[in-house]
Formats: structure tokens, sequence, C-alpha cells
């Protein structure tokens, strides 16, 4: 046993080695991307696990055969359909009230975490979201594992980044990486998962992020890989050569696609929010609504869970149009009754699977017309991106997941071109993705994980200068004139019965007006003011409106003076940030 000042003295060297570790990680662009590496292989493990973890309750609940899809299952009994959904709905209710015993705050996504928090985002809301997704897709609810991928691979890298105490864009670009890799493990497809992370999770491409990203998209499908993780993997053929025709049908199936996302998103808002008006409980909602998805697994079990099994069938067989309709119309009510009555999870796989329904269904309605119509893989295909895109809100991610599911350059064309026309049609008629409808409904303003969270931080409280020349009212122009010669200040500030505000005197103008008048008549901004809380983008739109250069800061209701606030500086600081912000994201902020 070492004696006391021996243990004293390591713990001194073991503090200088850690802090000599930090300094070297934070200042060198090759110590984030081995960061990046290691948050790869950790979350291709978590991928693995978790992906076994729903499927081996799927396999307990529903008795599957150990390679059988559960939404490919046809033969499983009435009873077993209606009786699985809702005792797991009641199950995760409980699950739902133990948490929030022990955690009673909302999980932070890793969207909002780099929007607005600076990428900190804690490994603890990880676990609990894992634990529901797992839950949920586990029992048949008709959500994928996506969500709770993201959520753990971001969760775990914004904890190793602040560990090392990472700056702010450096943490925001490794919990992109730490998606990145989720992604890329759950589907298969590195390049998916990288640009996943570009769009979504950190909000812009730079030269910065590419080697964080893409080691960690990388590292984590090459260990999902070799444990066999089993994870969605898509798989099919496409022809080499498509003729130019398709590029027309590719158009008319994104745009399809783009309204049809709409209205699918606005679908799940409404949902929930008529359940929870209907059915105040959460317990019953959750039982009701696994419920109703087991009466839609009696139509068809494409109902259930995420729709891997499915997704392969709809790839591998043909169908007539009518068929195809009625599955994408009990996969899309299944989706939006899950999501709408509780259950947690993500609309990712199930966005593809219905757009590949979709897909499927067009082209057997212009073989009805036409015979023998376009190939019907080439539009799953597309449908299948247009919509994910149309939902997901990233394009290229869809494009790529297209390429590396079919090895096709030729199919990317098409598709391409379908994701582009379905991603503006949201953007124009819509304005968010399925994640970032969800916090608006929340009533958060994020539309994109472009960093807004300084913003947020540079508040009017935090610009004002705190020392202000202040008179009273009742003061006369002579006095007022000899405390403020000509020169000392610019401005100053008047407040009135009570120490409320009452308006701003400019000292030159008070010194040019005739001898016999008051301030009263000098008063400026009587009514215009802010308040401490007020960050820089409400400040410069307050200054705009009321076409100040200053403006007095208030405490709020009793309107006493605690602070004044230029315009100049404002401009200022804000510019300052936006440039500092610019220098992060293209990788040449300074240490």
């Amino acid at each position: 046993m070492l004696a006391p000042h021996r243990r004293v003295l390591l713990m001194r060297r073991l503090t200088h080695l850690a802090a000599r570790l930090r300094g070297w990680v934070r200042g060198s662009e090759v110590a984030v991307v081995g960061l990046a590496v290691l948050i790869g292989i950790a979350v291709g493990v978590l991928a693995w696990g978790m992906g076994a973890a729903a499927h081996g309750l799927q396999r307990l609940l529903y008795g599957l055969e150990p390679h059988l899809r559960l939404s490919a299952a046809t033969r499983l009994p009435t009873w077993q359909l209606l009786l699985v959904p809702t005792l797991g709905g009641l199950a995760l209710a409980g699950l739902n009230r133990i948490i929030a015993r022990w955690r009673p705050r909302s999980p932070v996504d890793p969207i909002e975490a780099n929007a607005l928090r600076g990428g900190r985002l804690s490994l603890t809301d990880g676990v609990v979201v894992g634990a529901q997704t797992v839950v949920s897709n586990g029992v048949g609810a008709s959500v994928g594992l996506e969500a709770g991928y993201a959520q753990m691979g971001g969760g775990l890298a914004s904890r190793l980044g602040r560990a090392f105490s990472l700056r702010r864009g450096d943490l925001r670009i490794l919990v992109g990486a730490g998606t990145a890799g989720a992604i890329g493990a759950a589907f298969n497809a590195p390049l998916t998962g990288a640009f996943y992370a570009f769009e979504l999770v950190i909000g812009t491409y730079s030269i910065a992020a590419l080697f964080p990203v893409v080691a960690s998209a990388v590292s984590a499908v090459l260990v999902a890989r070799l444990l066999q993780a089993g994870t969605y993997v898509v798989e099919t053929t496409a022809p080499g050569v498509v003729d130019p025709v398709y590029y027309p049908l590719a158009l008319l199936v994104g745009a399809l696609s783009g309204l049809a996302g709409i209205a699918l998103m606005r679908g799940v808002g409404t949902t929930e929010s008529l359940l929870t008006r209907a059915i105040p409980s959460p317990t019953l909602r959750l039982g009701l609504g696994g419920l109703a998805v087991g009466g839609l697994a009696l139509i068809s079990p494409v109902a259930l869970s995420a729709g891997h099994g499915a997704l392969h069938t709809a790839f591998m067989t043909e169908a007539p149009a009518w068929p195809v309709l009625a599955l994408l119309l009990v996969k899309a009510m299944a989706s939006i009754i899950s999501l709408g009555s509780g259950f947690r999870g993500g609309l990712f796989f199930a966005s593809l699977l219905i757009g590949a329904l979709g897909g499927k269904l067009f082209a057997g309605v212009l073989a009805m017309i036409s015979p023998p119509g376009p190939d019907p893989l080439i539009l799953t295909i597309v449908g299948m991106s247009a919509f994910g895109a149309a939902v997901i809100g990233a394009p290229l991610s869809m494009t790529f997941l297209a390429l590396e599911t079919t090895g096709s350059l030729a199919v990317a064309g098409p598709v391409l071109a379908a994701v582009a026309v379905s991603g503006l049609i949201v953007r124009r008629l819509f304005g968010y993705s399925f994640a970032t409808w969800r916090f608006h409904l929340r009533g958060e303003a994020i539309r994109s994980a472009h960093d807004i969270g300084w913003v947020n931080d540079l508040t009017v409280g935090s610009l004002m200068r705190r020392e202000v020349p202040m008179a009273p009212a009742t003061l006369d122009l002579a006095a007022f004139r000899l405390r403020f010669p000509l020169g000392a200040v610019s401005r100053v500030v008047v407040t009135g019965e009570g120490g409320r505000y009452a308006g701003i005197v400019s000292v030159a103008e008070a010194h040019a007006a005739p001898p016999e008048g008051g301030l009263e008549g000098l008063l400026q901004m009587t009514d215009r003011v802010l308040l401490p809380s007020m960050n820089a983008r409400i400040a410069m739109s307050a200054f705009e409106a009321a076409e100040a250069e200053a403006m007095a800061v208030v405490d709020g209701p009793g309107r006493r003076v605690i602070g004044l606030l230029t315009e100049a500086h404002l401009l200022r600081r804000y510019g300052e940030e936006v440039e500092k912000r610019r220098r992060e994201e293209s990788g040449i902020a300074s240490g």
C-alpha cells in the first residue's frame, strides 16, 4: 500500500497527464478522428446489441423462427396479433412511469443538441430512448430502431467529447460522427450514415467534419459486419442501364412522394393531438394504440415492427396495384397510430417501406394504363428514396442508400432527380422534416441542426452596459445640462416615479433645446425597451423596428432600468460570433 504522500504525488502526476492528453486532443485533428474511430467501434457493437435484443423479444413474444422477420410472418394466430401489441403498450407505459420518476425531463435529440446546446447530449438519454425503442419495436409497434441507434451514438460521442473538453465546433462534429456510425451500422451503408450526419445532425458539410464522420461510419459498419449484426440490411439487384424515360417518371414519383410525406407527418401530429385530448391517460393510449396496430396486422403483418421483412418482399415479388395500395395504407396507418399513441421509435425504415410500396403502386397503375408498363423494381427503389427524403429530410443520404443497396450507378440518376423534387416540395410547402416537425409541435424553433444555440446564449443581459447615466424626469433642463455637459455622455436614461423607465434623452438635443423647456418634450423611446432574456436576433429586430441607436434594458413589468445596449455594439458582437462559427465549420478555428 502506498504511503499518503506517494498517493498524493501519483494523483498529481495522473492529473497532469490527463490535462496534457486533453490538451493534445483539443489541438489535434488526428486525435479527434481517433476518437471518432473508437466511437464507431462502440456504436457498431451497440447496434448489434439493440438489434439482437429487439429481434429476440419478437421471437420470444411471437414465437418466430430465427431468420423470420415479424413483418413477413403470415401465419401468426389472431389472439397473438391482438394481445402482444396491446400488452406491450401497457408494458411500455409502465416503463415510462418508472423512467419519469427517475428522470422526469424529456430526452434531448442529437439534432436538438447540436442546434441549441453546442453538442451537449446526455448518454443517459440515449439509454432511455434505446430501451423505449427496443421495447416498442420488440412488441410489434410500427417503429424502427434508428432513433435509438442515433441517440446512443450521439450520446456516447458527446460524453467522450466532453471528457476531453472539446470545443463547441469539434463536439458538434463528434456528435454527428456518432450518429453517422449508428445509421451506417443500421443499414450496412457507410455513405448513407455519413451523409445522414452531414444533412441532419451537423447541418452542413465541411472538410473538418469529413474525416471524423467517415471514420466513425466505416468503423461502425465494419464492426456490425464482423458481428453479423443482422441489422436493416436491404439488398436487391437493379439493371446496369436505365432508359431515359425513367427520369420524367422519377420526377413525378418524387412530387407524389413529397405530398404524401407531408400528409404522413401531419397525420402523426394530428393523431397525437386528438388521442391526447380524447384519452388523457398515457397508459390507456398506449394499450389502445397497440390494439389498433394488432387489428391492422390482421389485414397484413406489414403493420408490425419496422418492416424489414416486408421491404425485402416488396423488392423481390410482383403484385397487382390494388393489394399494394392496401399494404401501403395499412403500413401508413400503423406508423401514424404507433407514434401518435406514444410508442417510441423512428419513421426512417417505415418511410422506406411506404415509399417502396408507393413506387411499386405507381408502376402497377402505369401497367394497367399501358401494358406492360415500366420496370417495377426501378420505381420501387425510386419511391423508397424519394419518400424517405421527404420524411427524413436527407436527400443525399437517401440517394446513397439507393446506391449502396443496389450497387447501380444507373439507378442513382433517377433517384437523385426524385429526391430533389421530393425535398423541394416538402421544403416549400411544409418546411420541416419529421424530426424538426416533432420539435415544432413541442414549441422548439428548430428547422435544422445548424448551430443557433450560440444566438440564444448571446443575450441582451450579457451584452448590455450596466453603468447607465440616469436622471429623474423631474429634473429641470438647466440642472440636466450642468450634470451632463456636452461630450461627457451621448444619451441619458430618464426615470419616472418609483424608478420606472420613462425614456431616453439625447444630451446634444438637451443642450440645443430652449432653456425654458423640460425633459418631457425631449424623451425618446418611451415605449420601446429590451429585456435581458432577449437573444441577439430578437434584439436586432427590435432595433430595426424602433429605428434606434440605443435602447434601455428593463427588468420586466416593473420597468426598472438595469442597463443600456447600443445597436453598434450588438452588431459588432454578433458579427464576431458569426465569424467564429464560420471558422469552426471550415476547420480553421484557432486554438
